[in-house]
C-alpha cells in the first residue's frame, strides 16, 4: 500500500504562502495520476497555478479565492502559485505544474497559442479545477468548453439552496452530509455533463427559486478528459464562500484529486440503483450471516464489528451486473466483498461457493486489496497508483459478465478474473460484504448495482428471490 499522500486536510488556521510564476520549478517525473504526467512519489511538493484573468465580469471575491488557496497549500503542502498574467501558458511554464486553477475567470483570457499549450498540458496529464464563472470563460473554445463541461447560462439572485451530494467518497465531497446547505449564486449551465462527467453534487431546485435544468441540476463534477484530470465546482461566487470550511475542504478535494494526490473514480455514472443507501429502510433486504455485524452510522456508513460474519443483500440474485461500493479502511484492517454464493445464513457457504474480492493493506498478493481471495492478486502496480491509503474513501466497481469478473478501484481495472471451477458459477448468486473480526474496521458506503445485458438464456440480469 502506498504512503499517505503529502496534501493533508486542514484547511484553517494556515499563514499565507506567497507564490509567483517566476518560482523554482518542482522536478516531475513520468507516470499515471496528475498533473503534465508527473508520478506522485516522484517529487517531494506538488504545484498549483491559480489563474485569475478576467475579461468579463470581475467577481470581487477573486483576491479570497486566490488567498484560501495559498492558505490550503500552505497547510497541506503544496505550493501555490497566483498569476493573470496569460503569457504564463507556455508548454515549459505549465510543465511545472500538476494543476491549473481557473478561478472565477471569464470571457476570453487565452489567445490561439496560449490555448494549445494548455491543451498539451492536458493531454499530457495535467490537472484542471474550474471554479464559479470558469464556466463563463472561453466559449468560442471547444476543447475548454469540454475540459469545463458546461457553459454557464444564467443566474437567479443570491440564495440558500440544498445541495444533494451524490457521491460522498470523492475527495471533494467525502466529508459532507448527504445535503448541504449553503448560499451561493447558483448557476444554471447551458448543457447537462452527466453523459460526459461523474456528478459529485446536485441543486435540489425545489430548495430555492430560479433553477432552469428541470430538476436534474449537477453543480459539481469531475471526468477524465483527454489524458488529464478535470474538476468543476459551481460554487465561489460569494466572498463568505472561502470563508466556510465545507467549501474549503470541497476545495481542497477537488486540488487533491487534479493533481493526483487522491484517487477517485471519476467515470460517468447512470443507471444504478441503491442497494444500500445510507438509511435503516435500505438496510431491510440485507441479512447477517455468522457472528459480529455491522453498525449504521449518523453519517450512513456501515461500519464492521467483531466476526467472523457476512451482511448479504436478499433481496435478490445478481446474474450479469456492475456493482458498485465505497469503503475505507481505518488502518491495517481486514474485509472484503463477496459475489456468487448461494442464499445461506452461513458465511462460509460465500467462502466455499462463491469469490471474495479482498480488502486488506498487507496480506499475499492473493489476498491483499483488489485480489480476488486465494486465486488471482490484483496488478499490484496500477492498484498502489489507483489506492487511497487508510483514513480515506476508496470506490470499487466488481463488473459481472457470464463467469468473467473484473475489479475496478477508483476507476482503475486492476483485476480480471474468469471463474473455471465447475463447482462455482458467477453468473447467479448474491453480494455481500464481511465483518471479518474484532480488530478490523471497514466501513462501506453508497452501494449501487446496475443490471447489465445478460451474456446467455440463464443470465437474465436480477431475479428477486425474496420479492422486491
Amino acid at each position: 500500500m502506498r504512503a499517505n499522500g503529502r496534501l493533508a486536510t486542514a484547511v484553517v488556521g494556515a499563514g499565507l504562502l506567497i507564490g509567483c510564476v517566476s518560482g523554482p520549478a518542482a522536478s516531475q517525473g513520468s507516470g499515471a495520476g496528475g498533473g503534465a504526467g508527473a508520478d506522485a512519489g516522484a517529487h517531494a511538493e506538488s504545484r498549483v497555478l491559480v489563474f485569475s484573468k478576467t475579461a468579463g465580469f470581475r467577481h470581487d471575491s477573486i483576491p479570497d479565492g486566490v488567498a484560501v488557496v495559498k492558505e490550503l497549500g500552505a497547510a497541506g503542502g503544496f505550493t501555490v502559485d497566483a498569476t493573470e498574467d496569460a503569457s504564463a501558458f507556455t508548454a515549459r511554464n505549465l510543465a511545472r505544474y500538476d494543476a491549473v486553477v481557473f478561478l472565477s475567470t471569464t470571457g476570453d483570457v487565452l489567445n490561439e497559442a496560449q490555448q494549445g499549450a494548455f491543451e498539451r498540458y492536458i493531454r499530457r496529464g495535467g490537472g484542471y479545477v474550474g471554479v464559479h464563472a470558469a464556466a463563463d470563460t472561453e466559449y468560442d473554445w471547444a476543447f475548454y468548453g469540454g475540459l469545463a463541461g458546461a457553459y454557464f447560462q444564467s443566474h437567479p439572485a443570491i440564495q440558500p439552496a440544498t445541495v444533494d451530494v451524490e457521491d460522498r467518497a470523492h475527495p471533494a465531497t467525502a466529508g459532507l452530509d448527504a445535503a448541504w446547505n449553503r448560499t451561493d449564486e447558483w448557476y444554471n449551465y447551458r448543457s447537462n455533463p452527466r453523459e460526459r462527467a461523474h456528478v459529485l453534487a446536485s441543486l435540489d431546485e425545489s430548495s430555492y427559486t430560479g433553477g432552469t435544468m428541470n430538476g436534474d441540476h449537477p453543480i459539481a463534477w469531475c471526468q477524465e478528459y483527454q489524458g488529464g484530470r478535470a474538476f468543476y465546482t459551481g460554487g465561489g461566487h460569494t466572498k463568505e464562500s472561502y470563508a466556510e470550511p465545507a467549501f474549503r475542504q470541497h476545495l481542497l478535494g477537488g486540488i487533491r484529486w487534479a493533481t493526483g494526490e487522491a484517487q477517485a473514480d471519476c467515470r460517468p455514472e447512470n443507471g444504478y440503483r441503491p442497494l444500500f443507501d445510507g438509511t435503516a429502510e435500505s438496510l431491510s433486504a440485507w441479512r447477517q450471516a455468522g457472528p459480529g455485524s455491522f453498525e449504521l452510522g449518523d453519517d450512513g456508513t456501515l461500519t464492521s464489528s467483531g466476526g467472523m460474519g457476512m451482511l448479504w443483500y436478499a433481496a435478490s440474485d445478481a446474474r450479469s451486473y456492475s456493482l458498485k461500493l465505497d469503503w475505507k479502511m481505518a488502518g491495517d484492517d481486514n474485509s472484503g466483498v463477496f459475489v456468487g454464493f448461494p442464499p445461506s445464513d452461513d458465511p462460509w457457504s460465500a467462502v466455499n461457493n462463491g469469490y471474495e474480492i479482498q480488502i486488506d493493506a498487507t496480506d499475499a498478493a492473493d489476498r491483499t486489496t483488489g485480489a480476488v481471495y486465494g486465486f488471482k492478486s490484483a496488478d499490484l502496480k496500477k492498484r498502489d497508483r489507483a489506492l487511497n491509503p487508510p483514513g480515506e474513501w476508496n470506490t470499487y466497481e466488481i463488473h459481472v459478465e457470464g463467469e468473467r469478473l473484473r475489479v475496478y478501484l477508483n476507476g482503475v481495472k486492476i483485476n480480471d478474473f474468469t471463474n473455471t471451477d465447475p463447482a462455482r458459477s458467477l453468473t447467479d448468486g448474491h453480494i455481500g460484504i464481511q465483518n471479518h473480526g474484532a480488530d478490523d474496521e471497514v466501513s462501506f458506503r453508497d452501494i449501487r448495482i446496475k443490471e447489465l445485458p445478460a451474456k446467455s438464456a440463464t443470465s437474465t440480469g436480477l431475479t428477486a428471490s425474496q420479492g422486491d
